[in-house]
Protein backbone atom coordinates (compact mmCIF):
# COMPACT_ATOMS: atom_id res chain seq x y z
CA UNK A 1 0.00 0.00 0.00
CA UNK A 2 2.82 2.38 0.90
CA UNK A 3 4.50 1.66 -2.43
CA UNK A 4 1.29 2.37 -4.33
CA UNK A 5 0.67 5.63 -2.48
CA UNK A 6 4.19 6.98 -2.24
CA UNK A 7 5.94 5.20 -5.12
CA UNK A 8 9.59 4.18 -5.19
CA UNK A 9 12.90 5.43 -6.49
CA UNK A 10 12.50 8.00 -9.23
CA UNK A 11 14.93 7.67 -12.14
CA UNK A 12 15.35 10.72 -14.32
CA UNK A 13 16.86 8.71 -17.17
CA UNK A 14 14.85 5.85 -18.62
CA UNK A 15 17.38 3.55 -20.27
CA UNK A 16 14.53 1.79 -22.11
CA UNK A 17 14.40 4.93 -24.23
CA UNK A 18 16.80 4.27 -27.09
CA UNK A 19 17.76 7.93 -27.26
CA UNK A 20 19.03 7.82 -23.68
CA UNK A 21 21.17 4.73 -24.33
CA UNK A 22 22.47 6.16 -27.60
CA UNK A 23 23.53 9.35 -25.85
CA UNK A 24 25.52 7.36 -23.27
CA UNK A 25 27.41 5.65 -26.09
CA UNK A 26 27.92 8.85 -28.06
CA UNK A 27 29.36 10.55 -24.97
CA UNK A 28 31.80 7.66 -24.34
CA UNK A 29 32.60 6.24 -27.79
CA UNK A 30 31.31 8.82 -30.26
CA UNK A 31 29.10 6.05 -31.65
CA UNK A 32 25.49 5.07 -31.18
CA UNK A 33 24.83 1.90 -29.18
CA UNK A 34 24.07 -0.31 -32.17
CA UNK A 35 27.20 0.78 -34.04
CA UNK A 36 29.46 0.15 -31.04
CA UNK A 37 27.85 -3.22 -30.38
CA UNK A 38 28.34 -4.23 -34.02
CA UNK A 39 32.05 -3.43 -33.71
CA UNK A 40 32.40 -5.30 -30.41
CA UNK A 41 30.69 -8.49 -31.60
CA UNK A 42 32.29 -8.96 -35.03
CA UNK A 43 33.83 -12.29 -34.04
CA UNK A 44 30.51 -13.77 -32.99
CA UNK A 45 28.60 -12.55 -36.06
CA UNK A 46 30.91 -12.48 -39.11
CA UNK A 47 34.51 -11.37 -39.42
CA UNK A 48 35.42 -10.31 -42.95
CA UNK A 49 39.13 -10.81 -42.24
CA UNK A 50 38.53 -14.57 -41.99
CA UNK A 51 35.37 -14.94 -44.09
CA UNK A 52 33.68 -16.77 -41.23
CA UNK A 53 31.99 -16.08 -37.92
CA UNK A 54 31.18 -17.41 -34.49
CA UNK A 55 33.58 -18.91 -31.97
CA UNK A 56 33.96 -22.03 -34.10
CA UNK A 57 34.69 -20.21 -37.34
CA UNK A 58 37.01 -17.45 -36.16
CA UNK A 59 38.97 -19.57 -33.69
CA UNK A 60 39.68 -22.34 -36.18
CA UNK A 61 40.58 -19.80 -38.87
CA UNK A 62 43.19 -18.24 -36.54
CA UNK A 63 44.60 -21.14 -34.49
CA UNK A 64 47.14 -22.53 -36.98
CA UNK A 65 50.00 -24.12 -35.01
CA UNK A 66 48.29 -23.42 -31.70
CA UNK A 67 45.49 -25.88 -32.42
CA UNK A 68 45.27 -28.81 -30.00
CA UNK A 69 44.61 -32.34 -31.24
CA UNK A 70 44.78 -36.01 -30.27
CA UNK A 71 44.50 -35.41 -26.52
CA UNK A 72 47.05 -32.57 -26.56
CA UNK A 73 49.71 -34.79 -28.14
CA UNK A 74 50.07 -32.04 -30.74
CA UNK A 75 52.11 -30.06 -28.19
CA UNK A 76 54.93 -32.58 -28.70
CA UNK A 77 54.91 -32.20 -32.50
CA UNK A 78 56.98 -29.70 -34.43
CA UNK A 79 55.30 -26.64 -35.91
CA UNK A 80 55.32 -28.10 -39.43
CA UNK A 81 53.34 -31.14 -38.26
CA UNK A 82 50.84 -29.00 -36.35
CA UNK A 83 50.31 -26.71 -39.33
CA UNK A 84 49.76 -29.71 -41.59
CA UNK A 85 47.01 -31.02 -39.29
CA UNK A 86 45.40 -27.60 -39.16
CA UNK A 87 45.45 -27.14 -42.93
CA UNK A 88 44.60 -30.66 -44.13
CA UNK A 89 42.04 -31.64 -41.51
CA UNK A 90 40.57 -28.30 -40.39
CA UNK A 91 40.95 -25.54 -42.98
CA UNK A 92 40.37 -27.89 -45.91
CA UNK A 93 37.63 -29.96 -44.29
CA UNK A 94 36.27 -29.34 -40.76
CA UNK A 95 36.12 -25.54 -41.06
CA UNK A 96 35.27 -25.70 -44.76
CA UNK A 97 32.18 -27.78 -43.95
CA UNK A 98 31.14 -25.26 -41.30
CA UNK A 99 31.57 -22.29 -43.64
CA UNK A 100 29.64 -23.94 -46.45
CA UNK A 101 26.83 -25.31 -44.30
CA UNK A 102 26.40 -22.60 -41.66
CA UNK A 103 28.05 -19.34 -42.68
CA UNK A 104 27.22 -19.32 -46.41
CA UNK A 105 23.59 -20.26 -45.71
CA UNK A 106 23.35 -17.82 -42.77
CA UNK A 107 22.06 -20.47 -40.38
CA UNK A 108 22.37 -18.27 -37.34
CA UNK A 109 20.17 -16.83 -34.65
CA UNK A 110 20.30 -14.99 -31.36
CA UNK A 111 19.50 -16.25 -27.89
CA UNK A 112 16.02 -14.74 -27.82
CA UNK A 113 17.13 -11.18 -27.19
CA UNK A 114 17.23 -8.89 -30.25
CA UNK A 115 21.03 -9.08 -30.39
CA UNK A 116 23.24 -8.05 -33.32
CA UNK A 117 25.77 -10.80 -32.56
CA UNK A 118 23.49 -13.65 -33.78
CA UNK A 119 26.08 -15.94 -32.19
CA UNK A 120 24.10 -19.18 -32.39
CA UNK A 121 25.66 -20.78 -35.46
CA UNK A 122 23.54 -23.71 -36.56
CA UNK A 123 23.41 -26.63 -38.95
CA UNK A 124 19.88 -27.87 -38.63
CA UNK A 125 19.43 -28.90 -35.00
CA UNK A 126 23.16 -28.73 -34.21
CA UNK A 127 24.60 -25.58 -32.63
CA UNK A 128 28.26 -25.12 -33.51
CA UNK A 129 30.44 -23.63 -30.77
CA UNK A 130 34.21 -23.85 -30.69
CA UNK A 131 34.82 -25.41 -27.27
CA UNK A 132 32.56 -28.52 -27.44
CA UNK A 133 33.30 -29.06 -31.14
CA UNK A 134 37.02 -28.80 -30.30
CA UNK A 135 37.01 -31.07 -27.24
CA UNK A 136 34.75 -33.59 -28.98
CA UNK A 137 36.42 -32.77 -32.27
CA UNK A 138 40.18 -32.49 -32.98
CA UNK A 139 41.08 -33.16 -29.33
CA UNK A 140 39.31 -36.53 -29.67
CA UNK A 141 40.70 -37.24 -33.13
CA UNK A 142 37.55 -36.07 -34.95
CA UNK A 143 37.81 -33.63 -37.87
CA UNK A 144 34.51 -34.14 -39.67
CA UNK A 145 31.24 -32.34 -38.94
CA UNK A 146 29.01 -35.40 -39.29
CA UNK A 147 31.11 -37.39 -36.85
CA UNK A 148 31.43 -34.48 -34.40
CA UNK A 149 27.68 -33.86 -34.56
CA UNK A 150 26.97 -37.45 -33.56
CA UNK A 151 29.30 -37.33 -30.56
CA UNK A 152 28.25 -33.85 -29.40
CA UNK A 153 24.58 -34.74 -29.71
CA UNK A 154 25.07 -37.93 -27.69
CA UNK A 155 26.90 -36.06 -24.92
CA UNK A 156 24.14 -33.43 -24.83
CA UNK A 157 21.48 -36.14 -24.68
CA UNK A 158 23.21 -37.71 -21.68
CA UNK A 159 23.53 -34.35 -19.93
CA UNK A 160 27.33 -34.16 -20.08
CA UNK A 161 29.30 -30.92 -20.24
CA UNK A 162 30.85 -30.75 -23.71
CA UNK A 163 34.37 -29.66 -22.75
CA UNK A 164 34.73 -31.98 -19.77
CA UNK A 165 33.35 -35.02 -21.56
CA UNK A 166 35.56 -34.28 -24.56
CA UNK A 167 38.65 -34.07 -22.35
CA UNK A 168 37.80 -37.36 -20.68
CA UNK A 169 37.06 -39.11 -23.98
CA UNK A 170 40.30 -37.85 -25.53
CA UNK A 171 42.29 -39.04 -22.51
CA UNK A 172 40.72 -42.50 -22.56
CA UNK A 173 41.29 -42.74 -26.32
CA UNK A 174 45.00 -42.07 -25.87
CA UNK A 175 45.12 -44.75 -23.16
CA UNK A 176 43.53 -47.20 -25.61
CA UNK A 177 45.75 -46.18 -28.53
CA UNK A 178 48.92 -46.55 -26.44
CA UNK A 179 47.63 -49.81 -24.89
CA UNK A 180 47.80 -48.51 -21.34
CA UNK A 181 44.24 -49.84 -21.09
CA UNK A 182 42.41 -52.48 -23.10
CA UNK A 183 39.02 -51.97 -24.77
CA UNK A 184 37.37 -54.39 -22.32
CA UNK A 185 38.69 -52.25 -19.44
CA UNK A 186 36.62 -49.34 -20.76
CA UNK A 187 33.56 -51.21 -22.01
CA UNK A 188 34.24 -50.73 -25.73
CA UNK A 189 35.28 -53.11 -28.50
CA UNK A 190 37.66 -51.12 -30.67
CA UNK A 191 40.78 -48.95 -30.48
CA UNK A 192 40.75 -45.39 -31.88
CA UNK A 193 42.82 -44.17 -34.81
CA UNK A 194 44.86 -41.66 -32.85
CA UNK A 195 47.62 -40.42 -35.12
CA UNK A 196 47.87 -37.87 -37.89
CA UNK A 197 49.78 -40.11 -40.30
CA UNK A 198 47.56 -41.78 -42.94
CA UNK A 199 44.48 -40.35 -41.19
CA UNK A 200 41.28 -40.63 -43.28
CA UNK A 201 39.57 -37.41 -42.27
CA UNK A 202 36.04 -38.77 -42.82
CA UNK A 203 36.39 -42.48 -42.08
CA UNK A 204 38.76 -42.20 -39.12
CA UNK A 205 36.73 -39.35 -37.62
CA UNK A 206 33.56 -41.44 -37.74
CA UNK A 207 35.44 -44.42 -36.27
CA UNK A 208 36.65 -42.29 -33.35
CA UNK A 209 33.25 -40.68 -32.82
CA UNK A 210 31.63 -44.12 -32.53
CA UNK A 211 34.22 -45.11 -29.91
CA UNK A 212 33.56 -41.82 -28.10
CA UNK A 213 29.84 -42.59 -28.03
CA UNK A 214 30.64 -46.04 -26.71
CA UNK A 215 32.78 -44.54 -23.94
CA UNK A 216 29.98 -42.17 -22.91
CA UNK A 217 27.55 -45.09 -22.71
CA UNK A 218 30.12 -47.12 -20.78
CA UNK A 219 30.47 -44.24 -18.28
CA UNK A 220 26.71 -44.21 -17.76
CA UNK A 221 26.56 -48.01 -17.40
CA UNK A 222 29.81 -48.15 -15.35
CA UNK A 223 31.23 -50.83 -17.61
CA UNK A 224 34.70 -52.20 -16.99
CA UNK A 225 36.80 -49.82 -14.91
CA UNK A 226 34.70 -46.75 -15.71
CA UNK A 227 33.31 -45.68 -12.36
CA UNK A 228 33.12 -41.88 -12.48
CA UNK A 229 30.81 -41.56 -9.49
CA UNK A 230 33.51 -39.49 -7.79
CA UNK A 231 34.73 -37.80 -10.95
CA UNK A 232 37.38 -38.40 -13.60
CA UNK A 233 40.22 -37.16 -11.38
CA UNK A 234 39.51 -39.87 -8.80
CA UNK A 235 39.24 -42.43 -11.58
CA UNK A 236 42.59 -41.37 -13.04
CA UNK A 237 44.28 -41.71 -9.66
CA UNK A 238 42.78 -45.17 -9.11
CA UNK A 239 43.88 -46.31 -12.56
CA UNK A 240 47.37 -44.93 -11.93
CA UNK A 241 47.68 -47.22 -8.91
CA UNK A 242 46.61 -50.33 -10.84
CA UNK A 243 47.87 -49.60 -14.38
CA UNK A 244 50.77 -47.22 -13.87
CA UNK A 245 51.36 -43.49 -13.51
CA UNK A 246 51.39 -43.10 -17.30
CA UNK A 247 47.59 -43.40 -17.30
CA UNK A 248 47.13 -40.36 -15.07
CA UNK A 249 49.92 -38.43 -16.80
CA UNK A 250 47.96 -38.33 -20.05
CA UNK A 251 44.96 -36.60 -18.44
CA UNK A 252 45.06 -32.79 -18.58
CA UNK A 253 42.98 -31.12 -15.85
CA UNK A 254 43.04 -28.55 -13.09
CA UNK A 255 42.63 -29.94 -9.58
CA UNK A 256 40.72 -28.40 -6.68
CA UNK A 257 40.46 -29.56 -3.06
CA UNK A 258 39.86 -33.32 -2.59
CA UNK A 259 37.72 -34.26 -5.59
CA UNK A 260 37.42 -31.17 -7.77
CA UNK A 261 38.62 -31.23 -11.35
CA UNK A 262 38.10 -29.31 -14.57
CA UNK A 263 39.14 -29.95 -18.15
CA UNK A 264 40.64 -26.61 -19.23
CA UNK A 265 39.29 -24.26 -21.86
CA UNK A 266 40.65 -25.24 -25.24
CA UNK A 267 43.47 -22.74 -25.69
CA UNK A 268 47.20 -23.56 -25.56
CA UNK A 269 48.19 -21.01 -22.96
CA UNK A 270 49.23 -21.32 -19.27
CA UNK A 271 46.29 -19.20 -18.11
CA UNK A 272 43.86 -22.09 -18.55
CA UNK A 273 45.80 -24.09 -15.92
CA UNK A 274 45.91 -21.25 -13.40
CA UNK A 275 45.18 -21.83 -9.70
CA UNK A 276 41.95 -19.84 -9.65
CA UNK A 277 38.98 -20.44 -7.36
CA UNK A 278 36.61 -20.87 -10.32
CA UNK A 279 37.91 -22.35 -13.56
CA UNK A 280 36.22 -23.03 -16.88
CA UNK A 281 34.31 -19.74 -16.72
CA UNK A 282 36.93 -17.39 -18.17
CA UNK A 283 37.79 -16.04 -14.74
CA UNK A 284 41.39 -16.08 -16.00
CA UNK A 285 43.51 -14.55 -18.76
CA UNK A 286 43.79 -16.75 -21.83
CA UNK A 287 45.68 -14.59 -24.32
CA UNK A 288 48.27 -16.20 -26.57
CA UNK A 289 51.29 -14.14 -25.57
CA UNK A 290 53.85 -15.03 -22.89
CA UNK A 291 53.27 -13.21 -19.63
CA UNK A 292 55.49 -13.80 -16.57
CA UNK A 293 53.49 -16.01 -14.17
CA UNK A 294 53.29 -13.48 -11.32
CA UNK A 295 51.88 -10.89 -13.73
CA UNK A 296 49.63 -13.55 -15.26
CA UNK A 297 48.15 -14.18 -11.81
CA UNK A 298 47.38 -10.47 -11.50
CA UNK A 299 45.77 -10.47 -14.94
CA UNK A 300 43.69 -13.47 -13.89
CA UNK A 301 42.43 -11.52 -10.91
CA UNK A 302 41.61 -8.53 -13.10
CA UNK A 303 39.79 -10.77 -15.56
CA UNK A 304 37.75 -12.36 -12.76
CA UNK A 305 36.71 -8.96 -11.43
CA UNK A 306 35.61 -7.73 -14.86
CA UNK A 307 33.70 -10.94 -15.55
CA UNK A 308 31.88 -10.53 -12.22
CA UNK A 309 30.70 -7.09 -13.34
CA UNK A 310 28.95 -8.72 -16.28
CA UNK A 311 27.72 -11.74 -14.30
CA UNK A 312 26.15 -9.63 -11.56
CA UNK A 313 24.35 -7.46 -14.11
CA UNK A 314 23.18 -10.44 -16.15
CA UNK A 315 25.20 -9.40 -19.18
CA UNK A 316 26.40 -11.72 -21.93
CA UNK A 317 30.21 -11.69 -22.05
CA UNK A 318 30.16 -11.57 -25.85
CA UNK A 319 29.50 -7.83 -25.40
CA UNK A 320 32.40 -7.36 -23.01
CA UNK A 321 34.17 -5.14 -25.55
CA UNK A 322 32.14 -2.24 -24.20
CA UNK A 323 30.02 -3.60 -21.34
CA UNK A 324 32.88 -4.05 -18.86
CA UNK A 325 33.73 -0.36 -18.85
CA UNK A 326 30.32 1.02 -19.74
CA UNK A 327 27.97 -0.77 -17.37
CA UNK A 328 29.40 0.64 -14.11
CA UNK A 329 28.77 4.10 -15.61
CA UNK A 330 25.21 3.04 -16.42
CA UNK A 331 24.73 1.94 -12.80
CA UNK A 332 25.99 5.36 -11.77
CA UNK A 333 23.66 7.15 -14.17
CA UNK A 334 20.59 5.21 -13.07
CA UNK A 335 21.01 4.84 -9.31
CA UNK A 336 24.08 6.98 -8.52
CA UNK A 337 25.96 4.01 -6.99
CA UNK A 338 28.83 3.35 -9.37
CA UNK A 339 31.56 3.34 -6.70
CA UNK A 340 29.49 1.24 -4.32
CA UNK A 341 28.81 -1.27 -7.11
CA UNK A 342 32.49 -1.57 -8.02
CA UNK A 343 33.43 -1.92 -4.35
CA UNK A 344 30.93 -4.75 -3.94
CA UNK A 345 32.46 -6.50 -6.97
CA UNK A 346 35.94 -6.27 -5.45
CA UNK A 347 34.68 -7.60 -2.13
CA UNK A 348 32.87 -10.47 -3.83
CA UNK A 349 35.98 -11.39 -5.85
CA UNK A 350 38.23 -11.29 -2.79
CA UNK A 351 35.88 -13.41 -0.68
CA UNK A 352 35.50 -16.01 -3.40
CA UNK A 353 39.30 -16.05 -3.78
CA UNK A 354 39.79 -16.47 -0.03
CA UNK A 355 38.33 -19.96 -0.43
CA UNK A 356 40.80 -20.93 -3.13
CA UNK A 357 41.69 -24.59 -2.65
CA UNK A 358 43.47 -25.16 -5.95
CA UNK A 359 45.90 -28.09 -5.99
CA UNK A 360 49.24 -28.14 -7.79
CA UNK A 361 49.28 -29.97 -11.14
CA UNK A 362 49.00 -33.72 -10.64
CA UNK A 363 49.62 -34.80 -14.24
CA UNK A 364 52.82 -34.60 -16.27
CA UNK A 365 50.71 -33.45 -19.22
CA UNK A 366 50.00 -30.23 -17.31
CA UNK A 367 53.71 -29.55 -16.87
CA UNK A 368 54.37 -30.39 -20.53
CA UNK A 369 51.52 -28.11 -21.60
CA UNK A 370 53.19 -25.09 -20.01
CA UNK A 371 56.75 -26.09 -20.90
CA UNK A 372 55.96 -26.65 -24.60
CA UNK A 373 54.04 -23.37 -24.71
CA UNK A 374 57.16 -21.58 -23.49
CA UNK A 375 59.35 -23.39 -26.02
CA UNK A 376 56.99 -22.54 -28.86
CA UNK A 377 57.06 -18.88 -27.83
CA UNK A 378 60.83 -18.89 -28.22
CA UNK A 379 61.24 -21.19 -31.21
CA UNK A 380 58.21 -20.29 -33.34
CA UNK A 381 57.15 -16.81 -32.23
CA UNK A 382 60.75 -15.64 -31.82
CA UNK A 383 60.19 -14.26 -28.32
CA UNK A 384 63.50 -13.41 -26.61
CA UNK A 385 62.05 -11.91 -23.44
CA UNK A 386 64.68 -12.51 -20.69
CA UNK A 387 61.91 -13.63 -18.32
CA UNK A 388 60.80 -16.27 -20.82
CA UNK A 389 64.35 -17.50 -21.31
CA UNK A 390 64.81 -17.62 -17.53
CA UNK A 391 61.82 -19.93 -17.15
CA UNK A 392 62.93 -22.15 -20.02
CA UNK A 393 66.31 -22.52 -18.36
CA UNK A 394 64.61 -23.40 -15.07
CA UNK A 395 62.49 -26.09 -16.73
CA UNK A 396 65.62 -27.48 -18.40
CA UNK A 397 67.43 -27.76 -15.07
CA UNK A 398 64.60 -29.14 -12.90
CA UNK A 399 61.12 -29.59 -14.37
CA UNK A 400 59.48 -30.39 -11.07
CA UNK A 401 60.89 -27.38 -9.23
CA UNK A 402 60.27 -25.03 -12.17
CA UNK A 403 56.63 -26.09 -12.61
CA UNK A 404 55.99 -25.77 -8.88
CA UNK A 405 57.52 -22.28 -8.87
CA UNK A 406 55.55 -21.28 -11.98
CA UNK A 407 52.28 -22.44 -10.40
CA UNK A 408 52.98 -20.63 -7.13
CA UNK A 409 54.00 -17.42 -8.91
CA UNK A 410 50.58 -17.36 -10.58
CA UNK A 411 49.01 -18.08 -7.20
CA UNK A 412 50.87 -15.17 -5.63
CA UNK A 413 49.74 -12.80 -8.36
CA UNK A 414 46.13 -13.78 -7.79
CA UNK A 415 46.24 -13.42 -4.02
CA UNK A 416 48.10 -10.13 -3.91
CA UNK A 417 45.43 -8.71 -6.24
CA UNK A 418 42.35 -10.16 -4.56
CA UNK A 419 43.10 -9.34 -0.96
CA UNK A 420 40.40 -9.78 1.66
CA UNK A 421 38.63 -6.48 2.43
Amino acid sequence: IAAIIYGGTHIDQDFRDRKVADQWFIDKYDQKMNAKDLDATIKYRYDEKFNTGGTFGVNYAKLAGRMLSFNYQSIYMNEHERLAIHKNFVLDHYLKQFNEETIATKQQKHCGEPCVAVCKKMNGEFKKDYEPYQAMGPLSGIFDQRAAEQLNHHADMLGFDGISSGGVIAWLMECLAKEYLKPKDLGVKRVPIFRAKDFDVVGASLHNAEIGIGLLDAIIDQRGLLDLSQGARKLARRLARTHGQKVLDGFLYTAYARKGWMVPNQYWTPGVLSPMTIMGKYYMYYGNEFIPPRELGRKNAERMTKELVLDNLGFCRFHRGWAEEMMPDVVGALVDMKEEFLASIEITASRISSRNSSVFWESERNVDYVHTFLKRERDVEGNTDPELLKWLDAFQKDRREASLSYWYEMHKGVHESLREF
